[in-house]
């Protein structure tokens, strides 16, 4: 697989994403183990846009229960990429 196909995996459609989109800011779930460089160049890559800036977070995990067992969710890494003026993504 391309590497560059492999960072990104998601592009997240919440609430929050979509009213960011608006001000040229996208949300995607991208592999725990890359860094901003290789963000930037992958959305620019595959979105054929030019970014502006990259933030990332680390989510935590979240416990949750099933039956009578507490289990954790695995923890996972956003993007928030801010596109330069003039760029968009195609969500539809």
């Amino acid at each position: 697989m391309n590497e560059t196909y492999g960072i990104l995996k998601a592009l997240l459609r919440t609430e929050k994403g979509v009213m960011q989109s608006a001000a040229d800011k996208y949300f995607f779930q991208v592999r725990k183990d890359a860094n901003k460089i290789q963000i930037k160049k992958a959305v620019e890559d595959v979105y054929k846009v030019k970014v502006e800036a990259v933030n990332t977070q680390v989510m935590p995990g979240k416990t949750k229960r099933v039956r009578y067992r507490a289990g954790q969710t695995p923890e996972w890494k956003r993007a928030v990429v801010t596109l330069k003026d003039g760029h968009k993504i195609n969500l539809a």
